[in-house]
């Protein structure tokens, strides 16, 4: 989402916690920073710790509030937080998500006056399901994690009425684009059943696989004005598509070399961008091809409906036709030799093996551990 690479390509391809960002990846922030936007990123990064090349204040934010170390958000009440690269302690029962959302609505109002970026990655729901209450599902005939799930979806439906609120508020609104999704497809735990809420529908899977249910989400665009309100693209798109699309739409000059498209046109009712071809990998460590280990790897292409998957421990390659099975229950391999091998090709030259890293992490585990 922030350097417009796919997971074959990208600097920091898993929650590894020891990889960030280089001086060399150019970042979303850093390209609307030079074209004139204040840029604030607040909740959960990931991409380089405090003292790093990838921290956020040195990816082109302004400034930054909340977690570094993706280990550091899996709990809510965390001991402390980092105000850019400053650690903040944190009073006790402190819950982390409504500190981090009253910053965001705060860098709103102080850069109403200007272009901005707002980067919200609130973490709701994630890690832990819990919060203060579970209101307002306290009386419902479901497990406890299922309440303070619920909960906490409703709380971050909260947040974003706040923004959508002040932008009003500041006559904003029709001068804002605006952009919700999810980063992956919905969890299964203890107490929290994928078929409670039905929270993938019919979609095979889920989080932490390449299939449908781990990675396909909704996006929703809200742009008074240039995006007809109550339409719906069945266009696939994807975060490593926001770089070159929020560049084009803020005037700026998108990097060369991504794997991204601009779906500005699109999103403005025009025709939708040509690609060569969708990418995906689920790995447990961002690790060089001569480290690699199949058994915990697997990987995904999608040329326009056909997708083919690699799954974990090295099983044969599956195919699937989602125009007509999204569930992708009937494996069409077999069937398909010849765009099966035409897919393998493009999923074997789409990852390229990752340049070799100094830790993204401070020595002493400052940063995170509690």
């Amino acid at each position: 989402m922030l350097t417009g690479k796919h997971g074959g390509h990208a600097a920091v391809r898993a929650n590894a916690g020891t990889v960030a960002l280089a001086a060399e990846d150019a970042s979303l922030a850093q390209i609307l920073k030079n074209a004139g936007y204040r840029t604030g990123g607040f909740g959960k990064w990931g991409l380089g710790d405090a003292g790093s090349s990838g921290a956020p204040t040195n990816k082109g934010f302004d400034e930054f509030f909340g977690y570094l170390h993706q280990t550091h958000a899996h709990t809510y009440y965390p001991e402390f937080l980092w105000d850019n690269q400053r650690r903040v302690d944190l009073a006790k029962g402190a819950y982390s998500a409504d500190l981090i959302a009253r910053r965001s609505f705060d860098f709103i109002d102080r850069h109403r006056n200007q272009p901005f970026f707002l980067y919200a990655t609130y973490t709701l729901p994630h890690g832990d399901f819990e919060g203060p209450d579970t209101k307002p599902y306290a009386d419902a005939p479901w497990p406890e994690p299922s309440k303070h799930l619920a909960a906490m979806i409703t709380r971050a439906d909260g947040y974003v009425g706040e923004i959508l609120r002040r932008l009003r508020e500041y006559r904003l609104d029709s001068d804002t684009l605006v952009i919700l999704s999810s980063d992956n497809g919905a969890p299964s735990g203890p107490g929290n059943s994928l078929e409670l809420f039905r929270r993938n529908g019919a979609l095979r899977a889920n989080k932490g696989t390449v299939y449908e249910g781990g990675i396909r989400v909704p996006a929703i665009v809200r742009w008074p004005g240039r995006v007809k309100s109550n339409a719906v693209s069945s266009t696939p798109w994807g975060f490593v598509d926001f770089v070159p699309t929020l560049a084009d739409v803020a005037g700026a000059k998108a990097p060369a070399g991504l794997d991204g498209v601009s779906m500005a046109a699109h999103l403005k009712g025009g025709s939708a961008p040509k690609r060569e071809y969708l990418y995906w990998e689920q790995n447990q460590f961002n690790i060089p091809k001569q480290q690699f280990n199949p058994e915990g790897f697997s990987a995904a292409v999608r040329v326009d409906n056909w997708k083919l998957v690699q799954p974990p421990k090295g099983a044969p390659l599956e195919l699937y036709d989602l125009a007509g099975d999204p569930a992708e229950s009937k494996n069409l391999a077999a069937a398909n030799p010849a765009v099966t091998r035409r897919l393998a090709g493009i999923l074997k030259s789409a990852r390229t093996e990752p340049r070799p890293h100094k830790g993204g992490r401070r020595e002493h585990n400052e940063s995170w551990s509690e």
